[in-house]
């Protein structure tokens, strides 16, 4: 009987063993390589109304004439980037193009900026940030000088890149 109990035991230890081996654990390594590239990106809801200077007080220059109904969305993870505008042509003389940007909430707008060819500045210290809705206020003055001027346009060129 001790042979049999020897046995038995020996039995249900080597079947215990290999249910063991059977649940044991397998593992397998991977090793993922990952990276995030500067992203900046810029766009524009549309094109502004036609802005056209109407009227004058007498004795005055003419009103300017203002577009507030087109915006700008942002997407940067940058950080101390700014956004600049220009134009792709000279104003004609007596004619001037302002534009203004709503700052996202990390950065600073300069307010009304005259566009021209050069590049300027128009909001600067973006950070890290994804945003819609920006509104671009256009205003368009002319002096009495520069006359009438009829269906002129110009493309604004809005950049956003390193404010280093």
């Amino acid at each position: 009987m001790h042979c049999k109990n020897i046995r038995a035991f020996f039995l249900l230890f080597s079947f215990m063993a290999i249910v063991a081996l059977a649940f044991s654990a397998q593992s397998a390594n991977q090793v993922v390589t990952f990276s995030v590239t500067a992203i900046n990106e810029i766009a524009v809801s549309g094109n502004p109304g036609a802005l056209v200077v109407t009227a004058a007080t007498a004795g005055s220059q003419p009103n300017e004439a203002i577009d507030n109904s087109t915006t700008y969305l942002i997407s940067s993870n940058g950080t101390n980037m700014k956004i600049t505008g220009s134009i792709n042509a000279a104003m004609p003389p007596g004619v001037s193009l302002k534009i203004n940007l709503a700052a996202p909430t990390s950065g600073s707008s300069a307010g009304d900026v005259s566009l021209g060819i050069d590049s300027t500045d128009l909001v600067s210290g973006t950070g890290k940030v994804a945003e819609a809705g920006k509104t671009i206020t256009y205003k368009l003055s002319a002096t009495v000088a520069a006359g009438v001027v009829v269906n002129a346009h110009t493309t604004v060129t809005l950049t956003l890149t390193d404010g280093n």
